[in-house]
């Protein structure tokens, strides 16, 4: 307020003056300044004020100074207030050097004075003096030269200062400690000179600043928690040793500093100052990391580079003291990874800087090949290289350049040819798995130093694995960055290759020999994952490095499938991206449109991008793409993406500002290039009246009747009107505000009778959103209608809505009780204080009408006590009429989520009236918290016992039973039967419980949060004192302890998370003290003995830890966490009681439990990893345990830890990989568990004699190594000790530890190593049936020997060349096949190993194996197994192997032998290789065999009477089926072939099929196959005597796609009607089928249902239905066919039935979906305005909506009615229409108008706005209404007879017109000018 002060006084000063006005402007400007808090707003007055200044300037030079005093003390007051921003203070300097010209000097003794008036000497510096000495010694060269004068006084204050801060108890902010040493840090690097005598000299050494070196060690030391604190002090310890007047005095400095945290330093001598080491501190290790990053941050090279004697190697400070203090950091600071790496990599830069000098010092390579130097650096980055830090791999990234840099500057001084290094780090890049991120770093930065060419021959996969790797999210940046890189480097190199300049295209077209085919795929690809990531990182800046490349893109996407439309797409967006502009003409629009109506949202998306996006904003929208968007918009607004609406809007508010901003550029009259200025009012129209269109548009979506998708879409477009074409100021937005004349533009559209945002209907709309089920809509409705619409709202419309709201809260459904809460909300912030005087709150509140918040929080309070007063009498019918959730969610969204309440908080005059509030609302939380939880444990009231632990599933049953026996003794009613199933009322109280105590503790926790915040104005009175607090901590621990529903823990969780924070980051010890108590009590609970249990039976216990430790700063150390984890593993480690009962927790299993609860939780993931070692070996030992629950608390624990260290599995499309570490990188950042696994590991594989084999633990490591990635070759890899244990696990009798340590023997065999391994592995099986001494060893052999032969996804394995020999060994052990191996299984295992290398084997041998399973399976019979006279383990999987050889040899070869030999197979009548066989063509992927395919396709066909004719085995019916689908998934692969195949038996199977489908009682999945395979045939072969089967087949589509069908069903019906609807359709349009029309209309009847489904699978397949019918009937079914949107599928169908419109039932077919809803039944409904049950009957169809489907009919119903010519049968059928459902009509609109003219409608009014079911009613009658209207006009004389009726076409639409109005006026149906606005004819008129 001194600025305001200063303000008023110098405008009095000047008033009298002839510079008055001037110093007024200036004045004004800074004072809105002064009062912004947008930093926008600021830097607008700023500017303001700047300009002024100039003038001001010359007339303050003719005054003296004296006269010029005045305003100068004023502008450095307001600067005295600006140094919290460095911008501000800039700006004001410049303005107070431009007053000041002439007057220097009362300019220095002015800031003098100001900055001498801080503080007084001795005192202690506030945070804000702080920022003021820190801004001017940084950015005033006044300020500078003041402490200069005063630096004695200046560092006595700092000393003075910190010494407080370090001393006081509490501790204050962490903010006063870092400005403290932010001011030390500045004055040491501004006046170096003046600070040096001070510490270098004898003469001029100080004693304030010896003392403040010692306060600066302390904050180093750990004094100060804060972590960037401590770094903050390194660097002022930093910049101290700079200003050493010599280097060894510095190096000297420094190195006493790092010797300083070692046992027994005792002083320090800095300099000429000698302090004592910092003893009241425990070292923790980051003292060493703070001098270090400090160092290396500021410190002068001459320092860092100087020779000491005392060095060990005669080298220099950088060498032998800083790096291997770096190299113990990044192994010991697990929590400090980021600053260690930076330090790392600092240490990189730094050393480079210094080589001229090091070499000078040690006259040799420093990274010479064999150095312990280049060793060192080596393994420091490749062993963190996978590090999961984030931020870590910039660094390393950056380290990688840095040494690869260094040691090319090394080679070049040195003169030295041989670089190794380059090749040994490319060989290791290769050599690592393609799926480890940490290899692309290094193949980034070694590019550039052995060439591109060079890379792509040594790596031939690259381009694969780069597209592998843009599938895979975490991949994709680095994968990336490899591309560019290595572009760059064959750009440079061809144009250093080139005798004189080159052209763009020849460059281009050595781009493409190599990167064409990768992209080319990339985004032809179907994953939306490659597609998305190849056009963001790689295409666009590929057309910005090369141009000409854009020629040879645009040839491989000009096909007509929607992989190349999807391409083609992308290709013009990133164009557009790069070039500016995008010209759509010809076949590009028509292509672009075809784009618009694709049925893949990307396809639509990217396209919408195209005619929204342009890189200039006032580039108009052509009339063409405003046509296009009308097109596209009504069509997308139900999409069930979340994802596309988003983009959906980014994309149209992109569009509404380029109309905008083009608009107003023409109002400007600043017509931009290319556009006419007699354009520029057509531009105006168009834009105008598009905004008009979308906002009536928007609003008419919002009806109730529309589904949850169409409003969200909806709000979302009218949020993106309002943001961008109204004028609302959002100070809190950096962007996105309005244009400053933007005014100029709303006055042109309003005179012209558009861009009403806030009329009546609009606020109609939006409330009857306030009302709506989910919280997205009722929350986005509120915030436009809080942002945008005027302050308050009328007082009828307030006063109806808050009798809503009352009615809503006392609703028992969570979802009415929530809206009740939204609408107390918005009805708070939209209200004055006349309105909320009508609103009958004085006789409740009459003290608090000064202030409407908190008379509006007294009154919900009263409202919550009057509920909970009624639950304590009878809590059934409280739970029924008045549940307590509503109104505590109500208080909750006042006091929490509206800044008005907030404000009022904060003034001092209501702070007593607001605590004493508080006070009570927590005391009342506490009563119900006590009486909820004791009903459900048969307790009642607050005073009720606590137990120890919440009550069991039968002890809550038997109290609720009690609860409603007792509310029904009073209210008189009798006894029901018992139900097993739990009735409504059981439903009722445990709802009223679990929400209330959820919305308690969300309520509790956001009060501690706003009302404990450290930016609440200092010395302001606290609202919640200690004992509210405690209280409040005593209900949280009560519902933690006490609650068994998991959703009341999460939301208490929540709001005591919340809780914790606020207390534990508050100054004030005692309320710091709560959670640690809390947590003190917990741990000795946990410990102590009990009789119940907690940890199973309260779900809350473990989380009351997690939300405390929680809470802690994660800039802090964590003491709390630390203490807790200690605690309970040394509680977990403790042995168990000879006498555990199993009944019983045992405090050991709760302790693991609340440690895999603090492991999952997602804030302290980084801090917990010092803890992992002790927390894996006690779940290990944990799984060996004797109990049960410490075994399942250990595996649950274990699981845990493995996605903490391995990084959770990542969402991913097909085929994309998951991200894990290497094997090596694991166990370099965890060194210690790489021990307790290989101990573990050690044990299970060198059994001890006589003792069991069973290893529980053993299967928890080996899964856990499974789930790496290889390592690199490196002979001393730490994984490679795991090999011999893991080998020696082969022989294990358990299967499952065979098969798992196969697995686990991938990560740690590096793929250059596997072929040693392999042939050692062949070399060690058997060479004869004598030589075996055990089955399970060679079968785990042949296990091991698969897994390191199959190919990890995406890569190719070993070559052909590298398994000859150990085929060869395979071959020479060819017995294992034969049946004188009498395992089935090792035979199976050995044959898959010999189907991973066919390639590899001899011909003879290959033969071999054909014949030996020839053999074994040819002499198969149904009851016959060869070769043994009992059933054998293992046999089916055998022979299912020995079919999968088969085929695979089939596909591979695609030898008509071999192919036969696979058919043969499908014809045995073992069941076992017919499944396998089936099994193989469903899953087999990769590339498929034509004539295999073709083949296997026949074999099935000819087989498929028979096959339908036994049916004996339904699952194989299911698979046979499945198969032949797939096979025949093309229906281009159908051949001739097939359907002679079928010939005589096409409608005995198609009978079968139909059979199965109508009478069989088969499962889902069987109807599925059977209905689609009867589709199949019925698709290629049908003949007009086969009428019955189509009609039978049309039947059971009809019953699949019914709501009420399951989605496999429906799902079913779709597929059905895609894959032969289309033909049966066309048949009946194109031939002489009359038969056929029948079926046609109710197949695309079927069709409409469909694309109406709520699933979107069925939806889509069904738009292929409507897609084929669109296609051009000359070009053959799906032959470049796109399918298109479901919405574009459903207005072709419909028009579509125009061309059956001379048959009678197209008619009757079209009204089916206008559903005669009872209009008189729901308003009366209403108007009783019952109890709501708990229970809402579900909709079989939520996507559906009737309203908008008539909406759509009405068009072509009104074209139907328009075709109807004199003595047709289409006129029949509407006259008959006419006579049944005219006089219902015209009584439903004559209803309507007495119900909404009436005035006693608005008690009603609100909760009509919201009735989704009278929305549709409405609209559905009014489009009856419409057509009944038309009917009459165009039937003319013949409908006058019409009974009933009694009114010609004139008196029905009059009737019509005025009921519409009427509607309009309420909300319930579009004003008629909203109508006409959507009606208007779309032709793209001006088209380009």
């Amino acid at each position: 307020m001194g600025a305001e002060r200063e303000a008023r006084a110098c405008a009095a000063f000047y008033e009298d003056l002839g510079v008055a006005d001037a110093v007024r402007g200036c004045l004004r400007c800074l004072r809105h300044f002064a009062g912004s808090t947008a930093k926008r707003c600021k830097d607008k007055h700023l500017e303001e004020a700047l300009l002024l200044s100039h003038a001001l300037s010359g007339v303050l030079q003719s005054l003296s100074e004296a006269e010029a005093q005045p305003l100068l003390r004023c502008v450095l007051a307001f600067q005295m207030e600006a140094t919290g921003s460095s911008s501000s203070f800039q700006k004001l300097e410049q303005i107070v050097a431009l007053l000041a010209v002439g007057k220097e000097a009362l300019l220095a003794r002015e800031v003098g004075m100001l900055l001498a008036g801080l503080a007084p000497e001795g005192e202690v510096l506030s945070p804000r003096d702080l920022q003021s000495v820190c801004m001017f010694l940084e950015e005033s060269s006044l300020g500078r030269q003041h402490w200069r004068q005063n630096l004695f006084p200046l560092l006595q204050r700092l000393a003075t200062t910190l010494h407080w801060v370090l001393q006081s108890q509490p501790a204050p902010s962490s903010r006063w400690s870092y400005l403290a040493v932010k001011a030390c840090l500045q004055l040491f690097q501004t006046l170096p000179g003046d600070v040096a005598p001070m510490v270098w000299s004898t003469v001029g050494k100080s004693d304030a600043l010896q003392n403040l070196l010692e306060l600066l060690l302390e904050v180093a030391w750990g004094k100060a928690p804060n972590k960037d604190t401590r770094l903050l002090a390194g660097t002022a310890l930093s910049m101290l040793v700079n200003t050493a007047p010599q280097p060894k005095l510095g190096a000297s400095a420094m190195l006493a500093l790092f010797k300083l945290p070692d046992p027994g330093a005792g002083k320090l001598k800095f300099g000429e100052l000698v302090v004592e080491a910092p003893t009241s501190l425990e070292p923790d290790g980051l003292e060493k990391l703070v001098l270090t990053r400090g160092l290396l941050t500021c410190c002068k090279m001459d320092i860092l580079s100087c020779q000491l004697k005392s060095f060990t190697h005669q080298a220099c400070l950088l060498l032998d003291i800083v790096f291997p203090t770096v190299c113990a950091l990044t192994k010991e600071q697990k929590d400090c990874h980021y600053y260690c790496f930076q330090a790392c990599a600092l240490w990189l830069q730094r050393l480079q800087e210094s080589l001229p000098a090091i070499w000078r010092l040690t006259r040799t390579r420093i990274l010479a090949q064999d150095t312990k130097l280049l060793r060192q650096l080596n393994q420091l980055l490749w062993d963190n290289a996978e590090t999961p830090v984030e931020g870590v791999s910039e660094f390393i990234h950056s380290s990688f350049q840095l040494l690869l840099k260094i040691y090319q500057l090394e080679c070049q001084h040195f003169q030295d040819e041989e670089r190794p290094l380059y090749q040994e780090m490319l060989q290791r890049v290769i050599s690592m798995p393609w799926q480890i991120k940490g290899r692309y770093i290094p193949l980034c930065a070694i590019v550039p130093y052995v060439g591109s060419q060079q890379v792509l021959d040594a790596y031939p996969d690259l381009p694969q694995h780069l597209l592998s790797c843009l599938s895979t999210n975490h991949l994709c940046p680095a994968a990336a960055e490899v591309y560019k890189a290595l572009v760059r480097q064959q750009c440079t190199e061809w144009q250093d290759g080139q005798p004189g300049p080159g052209t763009e295209a020849a460059l281009a077209e050595w781009w493409a020999l190599r990167w064409l085919p990768l992209l080319s795929q990339a985004l032809h690809s179907p994953l939306p994952i490659l597609q998305s990531n190849a056009s963001n990182h790689l295409l666009i800046w590929t057309l910005r490095q090369l141009p000409a490349a854009e020629a040879l893109l645009a040839a491989q996407f000009n096909g007509r499938d929607t992989a190349s439309l999807r391409a083609w797409v992308s290709l013009l967006k990133a164009q557009q991206s790069v070039a500016g502009t995008l010209s759509l003409q010809g076949k590009a629009l028509e292509r672009l449109s075809c784009c618009l109506g694709a049925r893949e949202e990307g396809i639509r998306l990217a396209a919408l991008g195209l005619l929204c996006c342009n890189p200039s904003t006032n580039q108009p929208l052509s009339s063409t793409e405003l046509w296009l968007l009308k097109e596209f918009l009504p069509l997308n607004l139900n999409c069930d993406s979340s994802s596309f609406r988003q983009l959906l809007q980014a994309a149209v508010k992109k569009a509404l500002v380029r109309l905008r901003d083009s608009s107003l550029a023409q109002l400007r009259r600043k017509v931009p290039q290319g556009a006419e200025a007699s354009k520029g009012e057509e531009q105006l129209t168009q834009a105008v009246g598009f905004v008009e269109w979308l906002l009536q548009l928007s609003i008419t979506s919002l009806s109730p009747g529309s589904n949850y998708q169409r409003k969200k879409t909806a709000l979302l477009l009218v949020a993106a009107v309002l943001e961008t074409c109204t004028d609302t100021w959002s100070p809190e937005r950096r962007k996105g505000q309005p244009p400053r004349n933007m005014a100029m533009l709303l006055s042109y559209a309003r005179q012209r009778g558009c861009w009403d945002f806030f009329s009546q209907p609009n606020l109609l709309a939006l409330l009857s959103c306030l009302q709506d089920s989910t919280n997205e809509i009722r929350d986005l409705a509120s915030e436009l209608l809080v942002r945008y619409f005027p302050p308050t709202f009328p007082e009828p419309i307030a006063l109806a809505l808050f009798q809503l709201a009352q009615e809503a809260l006392g609703s028992p459904r969570v979802q009415e009780a929530e809206a009740g809460a939204v609408l107390m909300k918005t009805i708070l912030q939209k209200t004055d204080s006349s309105t909320m005087k009508s609103l009958a709150l004085e006789a409740e509140a009459a003290p608090m009408l000064s202030n409407r918040s908190l008379c509006f929080a007294q009154h919900l309070l009263q409202v919550l006590q009057a509920q909970y007063a009624a639950a304590c009498q009878d809590l059934l019918q409280a739970a029924a009429t008045a549940p307590m959730h509503g109104a505590i969610a109500a208080l909750r969204r006042c006091l929490l989520q509206v800044p008005e309440v907030a404000i009022s908080m904060q003034a001092a005059e209501l702070a007593q009236s607001w605590q004493e509030l508080l006070t009570h609302l927590v005391t009342t939380a506490r009563d119900i918290t006590s009486f909820l939880l004791g009903a459900l444990q048969s307790q009642q009231g607050p005073g009720a016992d606590e137990q120890a632990a919440a009550p069991s599933f039968a002890d809550m049953g038997n109290a609720i039973g009690s609860l409603i026996m007792l509310g029904k003794c009073q209210g008189q009613e009798e006894e029901e039967e018992e139900s097993v199933l739990l009735s409504e009322e059981h439903s009722l109280i445990l709802t009223c419980c679990w929400v209330s105590v959820k919305e308690i503790g969300l309520l509790l926790g956001g009060l501690a949060e706003l009302l404990l915040a450290p930016t609440l104005p200092a010395g302001s009175r606290s609202l919640l004192p200690l004992p509210t607090l405690q209280t409040a901590a005593r209900v949280f621990q009560e519902i933690l302890l006490r609650c068994r529903h998991w959703g009341a823990v999460e939301g208490c969780s929540m709001g005591f998370t919340k809780f914790c924070t606020a207390l534990l980051n508050h100054p004030d010890v005692e309320l710091q003290a709560i959670p640690q108590t809390m947590l003190e009590q917990g741990l000795e609970a946990l410990s102590g003995p009990r009789s119940s249990s907690i940890t199973r039976r309260a779900a809350g216990f473990p989380m009351l830890f997690l939300c405390i430790v929680s809470g802690e700063a994660p800039v802090q150390a964590r003491p709390l966490l630390t203490r807790c984890v200690q605690t309970l593993l040394a509680l977990a480690t403790t042995a168990l009681p000879q006498d555990w009962d199993q009944t019983l927790d045992l405090p050991q299993v709760c302790a693991i439990h609340v440690l895999q609860t603090l492991v999952r939780g997602a804030g302290l993931g980084a801090t917990l990893l010092r803890h992992t070692t002790p927390m894996v070996a006690l779940a290990l030992r944990g799984l060996s345990s004797p109990c049960w629950a410490m075994r399942n608390a250990a595996i649950q624990l274990f699981s845990a830890l493995t996605s903490r260290l391995l990084g959770q599995q990542r969402s991913r499309g097909q085929g994309c990989p998951v991200e894990t570490l290497s094997l090596q990188a694991f166990l370099g950042q965890n060194p210690e568990l790489g021990t307790v696994l290989l101990d573990e590991l050690g044990a299970a594989a060198g059994p001890v004699p006589g003792r069991s084999c069973l290893r529980p633990a053993l299967h928890a490591v080996l899964t856990l190594l499974a789930q790496m990635q290889p390592s690199t070759d490196s002979p001393s890899s730490p994984s490679a000790r795991f090999l011999g244990p893991l080998l020696g696990l082969a022989g294990s009798p358990i299967y499952a530890v065979r098969a798992m340590a196969a697995k686990a023997l991938v990560p740690v065999v590096p793929p250059p190593q596997r072929q040693e391994l392999l042939l050692q592995l062949a070399q060690q099986l058997p060479d004869t049936p004598g030589q075996v001494h055990s089955h399970n060893a060679i079968h785990g052999r042949l296990l091991q020997m698969r897994v390191l032969l199959s190919p990890a996804p995406s890569t190719t394995g070993l070559s052909t060349e590298a398994l000859r020999p150990v085929a060869l060994q395979l071959e020479a052990r060819g017995w294992l096949l034969t049946p004188a191996q009498r395992c089935p299984l090792v035979r199976a295992a050995f044959l898959q190993v010999l189907t991973l290398l066919p390639a590899s084997l001899s011909p003879s041998f290959t033969q071999s194996i054909r014949n030996t399973i020839s053999n074994d399976l040819g002499s198969l019979s149904p009851g016959k197994k060869p070769g043994c006279a009992e059933l054998q383990v293992g046999l089916a999987v055998l022979h299912q192997t020995m079919a999968h050889f088969v085929c695979s040899e089939a596909a591979r070869l695609a030898d008509c032998e071999q192919i036969s030999a696979a058919c043969w197979l499908l014809q045995q009548p073992n069941p076992d290789v017919q499944l396998a066989v089936l099994s193989w063509v469903i899953t087999r992927e990769g590339e498929t065999c034509k004539e295999l395919e073709k083949a296997l396709g026949l074999t099935l066909l000819r087989s498929l009477q028979s096959v339908l004719r036994e049916r004996k085995d339904k699952e194989f019916l299911r698979l046979y089926l499945e198969a032949l689908l797939h096979l025949y998934r093309d229906p281009t692969l159908w051949s001739q072939e097939a359907s002679h195949k079928l010939q005589g038996s096409s409608a005995v199977c198609l009978e079968m099929l139909l059979h199965v489908v109508e009478a069989e009682h088969a499962g889902p999945d069987l109807l599925f196959q059977a209905l689609c395979a009867a589709s199949l045939l019925l698709a290629h072969w049908f003949g007009d005597e086969d009428g019955t089967l189509v009609e039978r087949w049309c039947t059971a589509l009809e019953e699949c796609s019914r709501s009420a069908s399951s989605e496999v069903l429906r799902l079913a019906a779709a597929c059905s009607l895609q894959r032969a609807g289309a033909n049966v359709v066309r048949r009946s349009l194109h031939a002489a089928c009359p038969s056929l029309v029948h079926v046609a209309l109710r197949l695309i009847n079927v069709g409409i249902h469909l694309l109406q489904d709520e699933e979107r699978d069925v939806r889509h397949e069904a738009s292929g239905f409507a897609s084929l019918l669109q296609q051009d009937p000359g070009e053959p079914l799906q032959n470049g066919c796109v399918f298109v949107q479901d919405n574009v599928g459903l207005l072709g169908l419909l028009q579509l039935l125009g061309e059956f419109r001379e048959h009678p039932e197209t008619f009757d077919l079209l009204l089916q979906h206008l559903p005669v809803l009872d209009l008189r039944g729901i308003m009366e409904e209403l108007e009783a305005n019952k109890p709501a049950s708990l229970y809402k009957e579900d909709e079989h169809n939520v996507f559906a909506e009737p309203a908008v489907l008539a909406q759509q009919l009405l068009p072509v119903l009104l074209q139907l009615v328009e075709k109807a010519s004199t003595g047709s049968l289409l006129r029949a059928s509407i006259l008959r229409w006419l006579v049944a459902a005219g006089p219902g009509i015209l009584c439903d609109l004559q209803y309507c108008k007495l119900c909404w003219s009436q005035e006693a409608t608005a008690h009603w009014g609100m909760k009509v706005l919201g009735c989704a079911k009278l929305h549709a009613a409405v609209a559905v009658l009014l489009v009856r209404a419409q057509l009944a209207a038309r009917a009459l006009q165009v039937l003319g004389e013949g409908a006058t007879a019409v009974p009933g009726l009694g009114c010609g076409t004139q008196e029905l639409e009059q009737e019509l017109t005025l009921v519409q109005g009427l509607l309009a006026q309420h909300g319930l149906g579009p004003v008629p000018s909203q109508v006409k606005v959507l009606r208007e004819p779309a032709s793209p008129s001006g088209a380009a």
